[in-house]
């Protein structure tokens, strides 16, 4: 099972590599966005922005978020690490229900870049 320190050091990286895009990629990640990303196997919650094609992490919560981010990311530890360094497939993951995503319309369709 991941540690907390490795959710918040995998966190970073993805914040890393969306920094690094071009292209698509880059467009879906410039939105300005409320985040929330659940660790259900570690039952907390790190909370912060999607801005500047860079995800901030700005606290961290025990439990599920207390307020609903306009983009609302659920997994487990191991998943989310798994994606990040590529082992993983988002899509995949998501289409097989390891993975929730949650925002409104027009976001899921930039986000889908991401994917």
């Amino acid at each position: 099972m991941a540690t907390m320190a490795e959710c918040r050091s995998a966190l970073e990286k993805l914040s890393d590599n969306l920094a690094r895009a071009d292209g698509d990629v880059r467009s879906a990640a410039a939105l300005d966005r409320s985040l929330s990303c659940h660790i259900k196997d570690l039952d907390v919650t790190f909370t912060g922005r999607l801005a500047s094609g860079r995800i901030q992490v700005l606290d961290t919560v025990d439990g599920p978020p207390g307020e609903k981010a306009e983009i609302r990311l659920a997994m487990t530890g191991d998943d989310l690490v798994s994606m990040v360094n590529g082992e993983m497939n988002f899509a995949r993951a998501w289409g097989a229900g390891r993975v929730r995503l949650e925002a409104g319309f027009r976001d899921l369709l930039r986000l889908r870049s991401l994917l």
